[in-house]
């Protein structure tokens, strides 16, 4: 059965608007849980201790932290947690373009690093310091920028130097923020493919190799040198990501998402969602639902 239990926020952006900017100052973080249409890029200072969840992944953050959000389905919140500040800055920029039209400018080779950055942003993209850095002074003057050409100007600015910069990390796992994994491997894509199909049954490592014409060892060193995972870490992702995509928006029990999934024992089941989660599952789902508003 089906729960509609997200925030499905209405943005301030009129039709002939492009982008809208809430740079604030607080003590406490308390919007709930949401998606929205539009994308965002959402910057936190002396945020230390604040809980943020953005798909299935939930991680404590730093003094600073800046997240690339662009998909529409993807719930993302920052919550209080264990942060103290009595000085919270937040500066959150919200905006749309369409770089999936082929024809549109982000095909081109000035944009190419931006669409690249945009295809990643589908399942959250946080920063590291460095890129932070990098543009932290264009993001604290963004808002003070009144002529709507300039402030535009300055956030492609933003968006550049963000796609060159080295280490940025996606979030959610891909399942749970329902975007297809990009390769350029011919081979990799089809096994992916494949294991995106039939993740529920039992995949064997022969199955596999022989679906691209090679060896069950060299796949396996194909596979993690393309991916960085092993081809088993990479089933088990993919199994988690459902699990949790299904804990969020189902009433099944978690034996019966246990089994749904592809996991032959609850007890492997568990320990496994615990180690990449950092819950168990029902904490998960009573994480998400306290948070959560019934639209």
């Amino acid at each position: 059965m089906k729960v509609s239990s997200v925030l499905h926020e209405i943005t301030p952006l009129a039709d002939h608007d492009f982008m809208y900017v809430a740079d604030r100052h607080k003590k406490e973080f308390t919007y709930p849980i949401h998606c929205h249409e539009i994308f965002e890029l959402n910057f936190v200072e002396n945020g230390e201790g604040c809980r943020r969840t953005v798909g299935d992944s939930s991680e404590i953050i730093g003094q600073y932290d800046l997240v690339l959000i662009t998909s529409p389905q993807l719930e993302h919140v920052w919550e209080q947690h264990e942060c103290k500040s009595p000085d919270i800055h937040e500066v959150t920029v919200q905006f749309f373009v369409d770089y999936t039209d082929e024809h549109s400018s982000f095909h081109t080779n000035p944009f190419s690093s931006i669409y690249k950055m945009f295809v990643r942003a589908q399942r959250g993209l946080a920063f590291p310091m460095a890129a932070i850095m990098q543009v932290y002074p264009m993001i604290i003057r963004l808002s003070s920028i009144k002529e709507g050409f300039y402030a535009m100007r300055e956030l492609f600015t933003i968006l550049y130097e963000l796609s060159k910069q080295d280490g940025a990390r996606e979030l959610s796992s891909s399942a749970f923020a329902k975007v297809d994994d990009r390769s350029d491997s011919r081979r990799v894509l089809k096994v992916k493919n494949y294991i995106e199909e039939h993740y529920r049954e039992e995949l064997r490592l022969s199955r596999l190799s022989e679906m691209v014409g090679m060896t069950g060892s060299a796949f396996s060193r194909f596979f993690k040198q393309r991916t960085g995972k092993n081809l088993n870490e990479y089933i088990v992702d993919i199994r988690l990501g459902h699990a949790a995509r299904l804990l969020v928006d189902t009433t099944q029990t978690v034996s019966e998402i246990c089994y749904d999934t592809g996991f032959n024992t609850l007890c492997n089941f568990n320990r496994l969602f615990r180690k990449r989660k950092g819950c168990n599952p029902t904490e998960f789902r009573e994480k998400y639902r306290k948070t959560k508003v019934i639209v």
